[in-house]
């Protein structure tokens, strides 16, 4: 278990001192009665960097926001179980380019969605329980993991449909995983994190030649030798409480639990002593009223700034790579009273999406003057 390194205080951002950029709705829409439990731009494919989808109920739906606030509906997927209740999803890509959409939630199938056709393109069943997260690796952009409520971490390959690894056992998380991340730059790195208060960090190094054999591979997927990662190379006490979304800054890492902030730290390993090192905590990024689970932030493109927002509908955007952090605007509008369960921004941080528990995805666009 990672310690805490002696030194200097982290450094807390005020909420007071605001850099005060102007950002006003221009959209406001009901998809259903359904709460929103994602939004997502596709950042994969610079094609369709302004285009976005949301999962609500049973319901894929895929937006482009246009000029002058406009948000146009683009595609719509309605799975085939009507119980099923998607609560996360990430762009990926085929072979061939076509943007692929994957879904995952209550009922723990994983439904990959060819945008080009509309269609299943794959279903990945694997999972004993539902899936809270899944992200796209983005070097590679057929990797894909998921974060799931039977304490397991997996990673697939969209292409064949193989689940390639499995990180869970001795020293895999002992309660729900709610967020998973890739590392921006290292290939073989995720960190995940859950209700067992802790975050993980992963290698896949070892690992490495089963990766690339799942892009070869043309017997059955069930034939793959997926393989077990049971040791993580880091593990972090720095929430006390269920931390529900981690997201990497280069090297650092962002993450949050139900304490109304969102600490950036670094992770000191020791090479020799693979789980052990040290925890530097660096800064604190105060969200008021951030004190459910199941509240996920996130960031542009460049990783500049962080949108989340709250139980009461409002939306805090912090400047990442500032210090002391400085708060860029706080969002608020008389009627978003509902909790915001994601954010979204836009490549450039120009426009900010949020979906909610009412069912309502909100625009929000920077004001040309600030």
């Amino acid at each position: 278990m990672a310690k805490f390194a002696l030194g200097s205080e982290p450094v807390v951002g005020s909420l007071s001192s605001s850099k005060k950029r102007e950002y006003r709705v221009t959209n406001r829409l009901q998809e259903g009665k359904k709460p929103i439990y994602a939004v997502v731009f596709n950042f994969i494919d610079s094609r369709y960097f302004n285009v976005f989808a949301t999962v609500g109920g049973n319901r894929v739906t895929v937006y482009e926001c246009l000029e002058g606030g406009v948000i146009a509906v683009l595609q719509s997927y309605i799975d085939e179980d009507k119980d099923e209740s998607f609560y996360t999803v990430s762009w990926a890509c085929n072979v061939d380019g076509t943007p692929l959409l994957v879904a995952g939630g209550f009922n723990g199938t994983m439904r990959v969605i060819d945008c080009g056709s509309e269609k299943i393109d794959k279903s990945f069943v694997g999972h004993g329980d539902s899936i809270n997260e899944i992200r796209t690796q983005p070097l590679k952009s057929s990797l894909v993991v998921s974060a799931s409520k039977d304490e397991s971490v997996r990673l697939w390959n969209v292409h064949t449909g193989i689940c390639i690894l499995i990180f869970a056992g001795a020293g895999g998380h002992r309660n729900e995983v709610l967020s998973v991340d890739f590392h921006p730059s290292d290939i073989y790195r995720i960190a995940s994190c859950g209700m067992d208060n802790t975050i993980k960090i992963w290698s896949m190094k070892e690992f490495w030649t089963y990766v690339e054999k799942s892009f070869t591979w043309t017997d059955l997927p069930s034939k793959f030798p997926t393989k077990y990662v049971q040791f993580p190379v880091f593990l972090a006490s720095i929430h006390t409480n269920y931390v529900d979304c981690n997201r990497w800054l280069g090297d650092f890492m962002l993450s949050k639990s139900v304490d109304s902030e969102i600490v950036l730290w670094e992770p000191k390993m020791k090479e020799q002593s693979p789980g052990e090192g040290t925890v530097d905590i660096l800064q604190k990024y105060p969200v008021p009223g951030c004190d459910i689970w199941f509240i996920k932030f996130s960031c542009d493109f460049h990783y500049n700034a962080a949108a989340i927002g709250n139980r009461e509908g409002k939306i805090f955007i912090w400047e990442l790579q500032s210090s002391p952090p400085v708060l860029i605007a706080k969002l608020s509008h008389p009627q978003s009273k509902s909790p915001i369960r994601q954010t979204a921004m836009s490549f450039d941080g120009s426009t900010i999406l949020s979906c909610c528990e009412d069912g309502t995805i909100w625009r929000w666009d920077v004001m040309e003057n600030s």
